[in-house]
C-alpha cells in the first residue's frame, strides 16, 4: 500500500477568484476523482483551519495500492484535468509518497 500526501498554500486573487472559492472548488475537483479513477482506494481532502504562517491552505491524503497505481492516477485524464486548474492558483506545493 502507498499513501500520497500533498499540500498547497493557494495565492489569493488566482484565476480572478478569491482563495476561499478557489480552495473550495479545488476539493470538490480532487473528491470528484474518487468515483473516476479506479487505482484510489482512498482520498481525503481538508481545508486549515489553522491561522499560523506555517500552515497550508489545502491537504490531499490518498491511498493506492502500489506505485504503478500511482503513476496510473498521476497520468489519468481526469487528474490532469484538476492538475491543471490547481497549477496556476498555487504558490507552493509539498509532497510525501511512503509505502506502508
Amino acid at each position: 500500500m502507498l499513501k500520497h500526501i500533498v499540500m498547497w498554500k493557494i495565492r489569493d486573487g488566482a484565476e480572478g477568484k478569491d482563495k476561499v472559492e478557489n480552495i473550495k472548488k479545488m476539493k470538490d475537483m480532487l473528491e470528484s476523482l474518487k468515483g473516476k479513477i479506479s487505482e484510489i482506494s482512498e482520498i481525503e481532502v481538508g481545508i486549515n483551519v489553522n491561522s499560523s504562517d506555517a500552515a497550508y491552505d489545502v491537504v490531499l491524503y490518498s491511498v493506492f495500492e502500489d506505485e504503478d497505481a500511482l503513476l496510473t492516477y498521476q497520468k489519468h485524464p481526469e487528474h490532469v484535468k484538476v492538475a491543471e486548474f490547481v497549477g496556476p492558483i498555487s504558490e507552493q506545493r509539498v509532497v510525501v509518497d511512503y509505502i506502508v
